[in-house]
């Protein structure tokens, strides 16, 4: 390692310390915004360049609490909760989170921006960044979903759980899901996580056929993404996501993949200062690049 790459550690364990705000300390516009397919609930906090966060598959935006008022401290930092899951109401009709995704950014008049997305909120981003990529400045992508990817697990049992005995019952199946077995493991978030995942297991009833996909998906696009991209892997992540995160190694054009030791899927949850260490030193190389 050189004394540069130390350097940078430095620095950026200072703005990991001296931003250790909490969401009451910072002043925190929340709304909702109507889109194409319904109403949609966003966060905004911070000044500075934008940054949206996009939550994981069965929890909402509070994934991101170890991240949202930390990087509020240099950037203006949106979290909002995608269609189906927080405060915002599941589907009634056809909509697109490409879409939304969009019309929250027209309405919070950004026109360009960074993509944070876990899981679900990284298969998002992708399909963003495909089909908008002159609003995308950069891609943090963690354990991220891939439109057109055929996924090996199949988690229709959970979903007659839900219907048949309850939403505790299905949120009770799927914590025990290899997704979630590594974050179900640490103590400090195993019930931040349990919590989530209840409030929202509402979702698995929810209309999946409403949501209308890019054409054509993204698994055959990786190679028309011109932006940067930094690529965060937990090595207990479950085969799929190792997959896919060598699929997009491969095709992209400018890609960085980072591999956390000991972490599961929920790298942000379950490692959060080796996270937030990552994507500020990437967002900061970016600052420097630029100049």
């Amino acid at each position: 390692m050189t004394r540069t790459f130390y350097q940078k550690i430095i620095i950026v364990s200072f703005l990991l310390a001296v931003s250790s705000v909490s969401l009451a300390q910072q002043s925190v516009k929340n709304g909702f915004v109507k889109t194409s397919g319904g109403k949609l609930y966003y966060e905004v906090a911070g000044k500075g360049e934008p940054l949206v966060m996009i939550h994981g598959g069965q929890m909402d935006r509070r994934i991101w609490d170890e991240q949202f008022a930390l990087f509020a401290k240099n950037y203006k930092v949106i979290r909002y909760d995608v269609r189906g899951y927080g405060k915002t109401g599941a589907p009634t009709k056809v909509y697109s989170n490409v879409e939304e995704l969009a019309e929250l950014l027209r309405f919070l008049k950004i026109e360009k921006t960074y993509l944070v997305g876990l899981s679900l909120g990284g298969g998002i981003s992708i399909d963003f960044a495909l089909e908008h990529p002159e609003a995308v400045k950069g891609l943090i992508l963690s354990a991220p979903g891939l439109s057109g990817y055929k996924y090996e697990q199949n988690e229709y049992g959970i979903i007659e759980a839900a219907r048949d005995e309850g939403e505790a019952k299905a949120t009770e199946l799927w914590l025990k899901n290899p997704y979630m077995a590594t974050a179900m493991e640490n103590p400090a978030i195993e019930n931040r996580i349990r919590r989530l995942c209840l409030e929202n297991a509402f979702n698995w009833l929810t209309n999946p056929y409403l949501e209308r996909p890019i054409k054509p998906p993204a698994i055959g696009r990786l190679a028309e993404i011109e932006t940067p991209v930094l690529l965060i892997i937990g090595d207990k992540d479950v085969p799929d996501m190792q997959k896919i995160a060598d699929k997009i190694t491969a095709d992209v054009k400018d890609v960085r993949k980072e591999v956390l030791a000991g972490a599961g899927h929920i790298a942000n949850m379950e490692k959060p200062d080796e996270f937030n260490l990552l994507v500020l030193g990437f967002l900061k190389d970016r600052k420097i690049n630029e100049q």
